[in-house]
């Protein structure tokens, strides 16, 4: 049977930032057979492959994509009693804050703080997702995946996944070499919920604590506050909100070595400045917010450059306002390179660039 692909189909309404041109040519993959007969025909076709999800971590250029590009659309979720808890198996197709709001409802802990982020199944274990203190390598126990050149079927535990802050293996010397098919988590069920970041804690503080909750209760409380925090930020995908028409944090925050967040520590203190510069503790090295470096970079929260710019209630959203990918990624480089001279700080971009 000859796989049908769709010509010349617009990108941008596959993306949260709603920017980039057409690609060649498309296909929607709602099982594996599909993904595998659709990888088949680009490889006879000699065409360039590029997989998306839910296009919450995507930058696509104006010009669009020259190959095929592949929308990973498998679904199925599937809850089992575990001796430790509850192991979770879902397709990389399905939305990531659905499952997450599942498992909350069913009592389970161990990616409530992961409320509210947009994109699939899919994407989490690529860049490691996180936030409020908590990462997709928390409870994963292992991710089954489709090795693009022999379209062999691969599984990765924990360990083999080389999980580091928003990275693994799959984004570092893996990139593109496979398709994720699913991910198996561990979830925990009849204990508390672990609240380890600040913020998220002392809004769950505000809501009278989770000390005297049942843990059904108290998972529920804790995924409420997240989403709170993160509409507050216009970090929840809202089209009411201009805000949200970005991929999230733009930029990764930076973990230094010592002897850089020294480095970094003179250079704010020979600039007159008496202020302590935020950090948070990260295996032996510094995490410095990188919110704050583009704030003090001079990069408010609401600037505007042509047709992009900076979200108004969080540093590390870039903005479509009307612009371009070329406009974004412009305001990105200027960003990167005015942190850069002002602290000695590189700032590593998050999203995957389309062109």
């Amino acid at each position: 049977m000859t796989l049908p692909l769709l010509e010349r189909v617009p990108l941008a309404p596959y993306t949260t930032l709603g920017l980039g041109g057409p690609a060649r040519y498309f296909h929607e993959c709602t099982t594996e057979a599909e993904l595998r007969q659709a990888l088949t025909a680009a490889r006879e076709r000699r065409l360039r492959v590029q997989i998306i999800g839910g296009g919450s971590n995507l930058v696509v250029a104006d010009a669009g994509f020259p190959g095929l590009v592949l929308k990973v659309a498998i679904g199925g979720v599937t809850f089992r009693d575990a001796p430790d808890g509850v192991e979770l198996v879902a397709g990389a197709g399905v939305e990531w804050d659905g499952l997450v709001r599942q498992a909350v409802e069913r009592g389970c802990a161990g990616i409530e703080c992961l409320s509210g982020i947009p994109g699939t199944v899919g994407a989490t274990p690529i860049q490691n997702v996180g936030a409020y203190g908590q990462e997709i390598a928390d409870s994963l126990v292992s991710v089954r995946c489709l090795e693009r050149a022999s379209l062999a079927e691969v599984v990765f535990t924990h360990d083999q996944c080389e999980f580091v802050y928003r990275g693994s293996r799959f984004k570092g010397r893996d990139r593109d070499r496979f398709v994720v098919l699913a991910v198996s988590l561990r979830l925990r069920r009849d204990t508390l919920p672990q609240v380890r970041y600040a913020e998220l804690a002392q809004a769950v503080s505000r809501h009278g604590g989770l000390e005297q909750l049942e843990p059904g209760p108290a998972v529920r409380v804790v995924r409420h506050t997240v989403l709170e925090l993160r509409r507050r930020k216009s970090m929840v995908l809202d089209p009411a909100d201009p805000n949200t028409r970005s991929v999230g944090s733009f930029f990764v925050n930076p973990v230094l070595p010592t002897g850089a967040f020294d480095e970094l520590v003179r250079r704010w203190r020979d600039a007159g400045e008496v202020d302590p510069i935020p950090t948070f503790p990260a295996d032996g090295r510094v995490k410095v917010p990188a919110a704050w470096l583009i704030e003090h970079a001079g990069f408010a929260k609401g600037y505007r450059q042509g047709g992009v710019g900076i979200s108004t209630r969080h540093a590390l959203a870039l903005v479509n306002h009307g612009g371009t990918t070329t406009e974004l990624l412009a305001l990105a480089q200027s960003i990167d390179r005015a942190v850069y001279e002002r602290f000695g700080v590189r700032l590593e971009r998050e999203p995957v660039v389309v062109e």
